[in-house]
């Protein structure tokens, strides 16, 4: 996968436009708070992790699990309850575990969490936002919700990568970092958005943010659009207001409204900031 330091001079100068002004205030946040803000907003974990209906979330099982995630031929995954329930949730583990599952799919018995957790992107997350998130799930309702286990009809790896020693932050104040950073590790917008590839793995090299993911659900079936900077079939065809009418209100410019799973309710809580930061990124992809 590309570097986030190096998206190229295209990202250099359509982020360097992006106005912090509201960055060193939120520094100030209690882990709590920061993992309030991006478990709600731009990493959207109750998006996967909260059971859904055909006319969205059910009411009272927020972060409860449950949810089912099908691809076709590969696996049929069902999210984990991860309120800190302490017989059907994740509160019987430490928060050293619950940081392991997150970015290395690693559960405290030593078994493999498999996809769609985005782990190539989350082992990037910074370890102050990790252990943020992890302080919020710690806060939030345990809610007694029993899940049954997916199933993988690929094999599993013993391990999404080598253990992640450290991750510093990435600062707030750096427009190019920060909205790669948002957009990657955090908000894993290029995971749905780029095609999966035989064994649960994403098309990054060669089809990154080009679309086309399929997606099962008491919705129907729904497919990621292309969000590179194409001005055909991506992005480029819109304006900055109609992509924020996308990403938060599931709106397209003609007035149609798209289909789940895109976690339109989360994206709404977005600062303004950050939300210019990620289209700014998507702006910078090439086009596909």
């Amino acid at each position: 996968m590309t570097s986030l330091t190096t998206r190229g001079r295209a990202l250099l100068v359509a982020a360097s436009l992006i106005c912090f002004a509201t960055a060193a205030a939120a520094q100030d946040d209690t882990p709590v708070e920061r993992g309030r803000y991006l478990v709600q907003s731009i990493a959207g974990c109750g998006n996967c992790h909260t059971p859904q209906g055909v006319e969205g979330p059910l009411v009272g099982l927020t972060l409860a699990g449950g949810l089912v995630i099908e691809e076709p031929g590969q696996f049929v995954a069902i999210a984990s309850n991860i309120t800190p329930d302490m017989e059907t949730g994740i509160g019987a583990w430490t928060d050293e575990q619950i940081a392991r599952a997150i970015r290395e799919g690693i559960r405290p018995d030593g078994s493999v969490i498999g996809p769609p957790m985005p782990f190539g992107l989350y082992r990037q997350i910074s370890d102050s936002d990790l252990a943020a998130m992890v302080a919020y799930l710690r806060a939030v309702e345990p809610i007694r919700n029993a899940v049954p286990a997916s199933r993988y009809d690929v094999p599993l790896p013993p391990a999404w990568g080598p253990p992640v020693e450290h991750v510093p932050d990435v600062p707030r104040d750096d427009p190019v970092v920060y909205s790669a950073y948002l957009a990657g590790p955090v908000g894993h917008c290029i995971e749905c958005h780029t095609p999966m590839l035989e064994g649960g793995m994403r098309a990054y090299e060669n089809k990154l943010g080009a679309g086309g993911a399929e997606f099962h659900g008491p919705w129907g079936v729904s497919y990621s659009v292309n969000i590179t900077s194409d001005a055909e079939n991506g992005l480029g065809r819109y304006s900055d207001a109609e992509v924020v009418a996308m990403i938060t209100r599931g709106t397209r410019p003609d007035g149609s409204l798209m289909k789940p799973p895109m976690g339109y309710p989360y994206y709404a809580k977005m600062t303004a900031d950050d939300l210019t930061a990620v289209i700014a990124y998507l702006r910078a992809l090439p086009p596909r």
